[in-house]
């Protein structure tokens, strides 16, 4: 299933590795990635596909948020379609 995360917060070094290797863990394939900092925020947009993880979709997106907490970071998994329809006006 295609998928969005997203992660946004202050800036700091390792972000797209501990982002990434987490997803790497769950069997997470990332598509597309793609990223900026605006100031000191750091705002970051990958494209995933989850079908190979062995998690349910609910469980890894808790599992992102917390990880995002730990990191002091906002992280957020979406349906590829939901996302698009809310960005897509």
């Amino acid at each position: 299933m295609r998928a969005v995360v997203t992660v946004t917060g202050s800036d700091r070094r390792g972000i797209i590795a501990k982002v990434s290797g987490f997803l790497f863990e769950r069997n997470v394939n990332i598509e597309d990635i793609s990223q900026t900092i605006l100031g000191d925020q750091f705002a970051m947009i990958m494209m995933v596909d989850t079908s190979e993880s062995g998690e349910d979709f609910a469980a890894l997106s808790s599992a992102l948020e917390e990880m995002g907490k730990k990191i002091g970071m906002t992280v957020r998994l979406q349906h590829a379609d939901i996302f698009d329809a809310m960005h897509n006006v």
